[in-house]
């Protein structure tokens, strides 16, 4: 029994240490399907290696960490908090699965819904400028990245580009909201076949797109929370005051207070400015101040006892009733 039970546990631990907590996602259709407008070679290395890189590489990254445990979402609405290894495999992740959703070959297309149709019309006139405007984004991006689709947190579509593997969701760009469309312009997507017109590879990948599937993406962009999130954290002010929070606060989590005793000063400054600062308009805002006020006191308070040479159960207590403060200040925000 013993050894059953041993040889259980054995299983279990192996089970846990190479748990995969992310996975390439299938296709839905072969890699000839995609021709002639993407060869099969190309989209196989594409996915599989390619891919399946990034997912690999992620993986690895978190794998013994808090980010383990948090969804996808959560890594790229924070990817200025992330290590580059894991901002970028993250990215990579996310939008090469985007990308493959959203394609398919001409004959398995779907129709646009009217709700899409009148939103591409009020904010681009016709689909033809929407594909001049997506096209133009994506030639001129220049070296690696992506062309995007996205509903702004105005509710808007907007046409943007990112570099690398960057893209939307992430608090390190600038024009944010939630992707639609995806177009992968990695020389990797199209060189094979189409060498160094990307144009040409463009127009190709244009008539892949399935805008039914878009569709369905657009109408779930329109009702997430996701939204809401996104123009919060377009608060400037909170945006730095957050990046300070977390970098201090999380080590001291661990009994690292080195982190506040050298930033005290600076967590201070950062809630000050917070304080005299303006929220966006969209977002709730009563009882807002009121809260920053007492964020504000409470930094001073940390501040204060770094500088009195405090001891770390007493500065740990009070980094945990500013991170508290902090958290209700943003759940104040909320619709």
């Amino acid at each position: 029994m013993k050894k059953i039970l041993f040889c259980l546990s054995i299983f279990f631990l192996a089970t846990k240490l190479f748990s995969q907590p992310f996975s390439l996602p299938k296709l839905k259709y072969d890699y000839t399907s995609y021709a002639p407008q993407i060869d099969a070679l190309t989209m196989e290395i594409h996915h599989s290696k390619h891919h399946q890189a990034y997912v690999n590489n992620l993986n690895k990254a978190i794998v013994g960490t808090r980010m383990e445990s948090q969804s996808l979402m959560d890594l790229l609405f924070y990817a200025g908090f992330r290590s580059d290894v894991v901002r970028n495999n993250a990215g990579g992740h996310y939008n090469h699965t985007l990308f493959w959703e959203i394609l398919a070959p001409p004959v398995a297309h779907s129709e646009i819904s009217q709700e899409l149709s009148n939103a591409i019309t009020n904010d681009f006139k016709s689909i033809d400028s929407l594909k001049k405007v997506l096209l133009n984004a994506a030639s001129s991006r220049f070296g690696s990245g992506w062309a995007w689709l996205v509903l702004s947190p105005e509710k808007k579509l907007i046409v943007t580009s990112t570099p690398n593997q960057d893209n939307p969701i992430m608090d390190v760009v600038t024009e944010r909201g939630i992707p639609i469309v995806a177009i992968d312009v990695w020389e990797h997507a199209y060189y094979l076949n189409y060498q160094n017109k990307r144009m040409d590879y463009l127009n190709a990948v244009w008539s892949l797109i399935d805008w039914g599937i878009v569709s369905t993406k657009y109408n779930a962009a329109i009702g997430d929370s996701l939204l809401i999130e996104l123009e919060k954290d377009n608060w400037p002010a909170m945006k730095d005051f957050h990046k300070v929070m977390a970098q201090t606060f999380h080590p001291s989590e661990n009994g690292d207070l080195s982190p506040i005793r050298a930033r005290s000063g600076e967590f201070l400054a950062k809630a000050i400015l917070l304080t005299g600062s303006n929220p966006p308009k969209s977002l709730k805002t009563e009882g807002v101040h009121e809260g920053l006020l007492k964020l504000e006191n409470k930094c001073a308070e940390i501040n204060t006892l770094v500088k009195k040479g405090a001891k770390d159960k007493v500065l740990i207590k009070k980094m945990e009733e500013s991170h508290d403060l902090f958290h209700l200040v943003q759940g104040l925000c909320h619709d």
